[in-house]
């Protein structure tokens, strides 16, 4: 994101700290709505509505201030990822009405999983779902209401089913090629989302492993219930084959916009053929409200919610870049950066500032994504290499701290429980558990003093 030429450049009253002012009262704004339980991203809607307020009448010149906002709207990416959540959204409410998740769980329960067994299986399938849907948000939504309240008959511990749930829902979002994170990544450094995903494999598997056998060991609860059926068919497995042909375009380095309609046109054909979707459940006129319905509707309608959100808090980011707050982040690092590991830190440090204060994985690395370009490449940093510093890095606070949707969302959805013995949960509670995030955290840090995969892969050129 470019801060623009000088004669462009914002000025606040009050310098740096008016400048700052906004995204202050942002956070504060969405920290009080989170802790008094905001159910998704349109309940901060007037909290960023309000921060673009007082940024307004903190602006020394309202023109520039506007046409600032209007051009950080408008980039490329950001239509990018719109477009994503939009597509992407339809998928999964095709897969999530075949049954898919049902048969996923009946799959792995017909083996008389129980106990730490369930609570891994549970993460395999969130692990599965949010990679083939891209969403770590539907993937919550979706499996947390139907896997949490299983567990109280399937003697798994509360605490750590609930983080395995989050957990296998991050592990999607950090690797998935349709995921937004990955979009954004990729494409603020310039590289392909396949060579992204194969070479992010390193930094994901030893993480997603140690969640596995931890989730394994010690997620046994209470052993006196009944073993229960989720009663899922298994009819709905061949829907499998419409995340794997997007996975499989996109690792070939086929555009997004071609993976996701080949995935949405496939699943439909697969759900009309097994009979596992209807012909009215796509599309159909509601006579009485005088509206169309149907699932094609309702997946576009996932996705607006993110969409909005994101559009103005690009607006706000947009207010502080054009500052020329990043080209002076820049400029520091180049003073300060001597050797290709420092850089690296710089990277981490700059998107987790980022991400803590917009509490937006992909904002964040929208607004630190030039500078993280710049610096590494200055030090020989491949595409691939600064994709997956930012990437990685953003996959964790939002899954980790109670402040964030990701946490909110899995507190909210262990409400589901309470009628068969599972207690609602805080979001302090689900996120201390998700393993896998915790182990993403230290695998950012082994690799940036390490060098870790900083190696032929990694110094592979991006087309």
């Amino acid at each position: 994101m470019s801060e623009g030429p000088p004669s462009t450049r914002l000025s606040f009253h009050g310098g740096v700290v008016g400048a700052i002012v906004p995204a202050l009262v942002f956070l504060a704004g969405v920290t009080a709505l989170a802790l008094l339980g905001a159910p998704d991203e349109r309940g901060f809607w007037p909290i960023v509505l309000g921060a673009l307020c007082v940024s307004l009448l903190l602006a020394r010149d309202r023109t520039r201030w506007s046409e600032a906002v209007i051009r950080s709207m408008s980039q490329e990416i950001v239509a990018l990822m719109i477009l994503a959540w939009l597509l992407s959204g339809v998928l999964s409410e095709l897969l999530r009405a075949s049954g898919l998740i049902q048969a996923l769980v009946t799959a792995g329960s017909s083996f008389g999983l129980r106990g730490g067994g369930f609570v891994a299986l549970s993460f395999l399938i969130c692990s599965l779902v949010s990679t083939a849907t891209g969403t770590s948000f539907g993937t919550i939504l979706v499996c947390g209401p139907l896997l949490y309240p299983a567990g109280g008959s399937l003697a798994a511990d509360p605490r750590w089913l609930a983080g395995a749930i989050l957990a296998g829902s991050t592990f999607g979002d950090s690797i998935s090629p349709i995921s937004d994170t990955t979009i954004a990544s990729a494409g603020t450094q310039g590289a392909d989302i396949g060579g992204v995903v194969r070479s992010r494999f390193g930094y994901v598997f030893p993480p997603a492993l140690l969640a596995l056998i931890a989730y394994l060991l010690f997620g046994r609860g209470d052993m006196s219930g009944t073993p229960s059926s989720p009663g899922g068919s298994l009819r709905a497995l061949p829907m499998l084959m419409a995340p794997v042909v997007v996975l499989a375009l996109l690792l070939r380095r086929k555009h997004l916009l071609d993976g996701l309609l080949v995935g949405i046109m496939l699943a439909v054909l697969l759900g009309l053929g097994f009979g596992l979707l209807a012909p009215a459940e796509l599309l159909y006129i509601d006579r009485d409200n005088f509206v169309a319905r149907g699932l094609i509707l309702k997946g576009l309608e996932r996705g607006v919610g993110v969409s909005i959100f994101t559009l103005l808090l690009m607006g706000l980011v947009g207010t502080l870049i054009a500052t020329g707050l990043q080209e002076s982040l820049v400029h520091l690092a180049r003073r300060r950066a001597k050797t290709p590991r420092a850089a690296e830190l710089w990277i981490v440090v700059a998107v987790s500032l980022a991400v803590l204060l917009t509490t937006h994985s992909v904002v964040a690395m929208l607004a630190v994504g030039a500078f993280a370009r710049e610096t590494g490449g200055r030090f020989g940093l491949s595409a691939y290499r600064r994709a997956n510093l930012l990437d990685v890095t953003v996959c964790t606070y939002p899954f980790l701290f109670p402040y964030f949707l990701p946490t909110i969302l899995m507190s909210s959805a262990t409400a589901s429980g309470g009628a068969f013995g599972m207690p609602r949960l805080g979001p302090l509670d689900v996120g201390l558990f998700n393993v896998y995030s915790w182990g993403l955290l230290a695998m950012i840090a082994l690799a940036v003093a390490s060098g870790y995969l900083r190696g032929p892969l990694e110094q592979e050129r991006a087309s």
